[in-house]
């Protein structure tokens, strides 16, 4: 069996209409030298009846995972089954927006044969909301090419949909995490490997409601056991970075963690470091009114960036 080039590997779960939407649109990319892998947690047996639907049009394999293994384990499932050259991640609710968004991320590889990671535009479709076309500016791609811990204040580069990547398994999806999954990746990644980006919006991101970054999104209980693993994973010194420091400052602010007592509540009982708890004893003085004003907390934070 000759290898494909690229393996799309699809984690499933229960969301037919999504998949459908893109299995239609797998079947209709121009370039053809791929395998596409399912990977299904969904209980009944759905995926596996939609799935049987396409393959006759392209090359298809189908795992019913025998226990439900949940984000992002699932993830890495499905590259596990993976026997392509490169790994194309796609979240059933994401497709491909024409049909050489494929060809292109192949034409990246070509021209860029010494790289490892490639990742393009992509255009978030809002379930009831219009569409918002998403690249990364010079600032943040030069941020990023420095030191791709500064992913830790924003995730310019996207969903794992919008990624290429060497099939190399050695580096997966860290299943102690779900909310700051993609950045830990992407971090692990790019320490080692140059990226390259593709400024054309190749992927259709959905956005909606039951997304698991949706359910997440301000939860204390989620985001400061992630955030503080992640920073503990890369290493305290990263706190030198601005784009960092201004991200935890953003996260204590947000979720008003006041004292340390509070990161214990949430689930994170590791050592925190100093700057943290000064940036704690600063914000637990300051009135929220002013607080949550954007310029005077930047400006508060640069001071105590300056000082720390």
């Amino acid at each position: 069996m000759s290898t494909p080039k690229i393996s799309i590997c699809i984690p499933a779960y229960k969301r037919t209409l999504y998949l459908a939407r893109l299995l239609e649109s797998i079947s209709g990319q121009n370039y053809k030298d791929f395998e596409v892998i399912v990977t299904d947690d969904t209980p009944g047996h759905e995926v596996r009846d939609l799935c049987s639907l396409y393959k006759n049009r392209f090359v298809l394999y189908y795992f019913k995972n025998p226990l439900q293994l949940g984000t992002p384990e699932n993830w890495n499932e499905s590259v596990r089954h993976a026997n392509g050259e490169w790994i194309k991640m796609m979240h059933d609710d994401d497709w491909f927006a024409n049909e050489n968004s494929l060809a292109a991320f192949v034409h990246a590889v070509k021209e860029n044969d010494s790289l490892n990671f490639f990742y393009s535009a992509y255009t978030n479709v809002f379930e009831n909301d219009g569409r918002q076309a998403v690249y990364i500016n010079s600032f943040r791609k030069r941020m990023l090419r420095q030191n791709p811990v500064s992913l830790f204040s924003k995730n310019v580069i996207g969903p794992p949909s919008v990624t290429l990547v060497r099939n190399d398994k050695k580096i997966w999806y860290d299943n102690k995490t779900k909310w700051i999954v993609d950045i830990d990746f992407y971090i692990q990644y790019l320490r080692n490997n140059p990226s390259f980006y593709i400024d054309k919006p190749l992927i259709n991101v959905g956005v909606h409601q039951t997304q698991v970054t949706k359910s997440a999104f301000r939860v204390p209980e989620i985001e400061i056991p992630e955030n503080f693993y992640l920073l503990s994973k890369v290493g305290y010194q990263n706190l030198k970075n601005l784009l960092v420091y201004d991200a935890i400052w953003r996260l204590l602010r947000n979720l008003k963690i006041t004292s340390l007592a509070r990161i214990s509540a949430y689930g994170y009982h590791r050592d925190v470091p100093p700057p943290v708890k000064s940036m704690i004893a600063w914000q637990s003085k300051i009135p929220a009114e002013i607080l949550h004003v954007g310029l005077f907390s930047k400006i508060i934070m640069f001071v105590h960036y300056l000082t720390h």
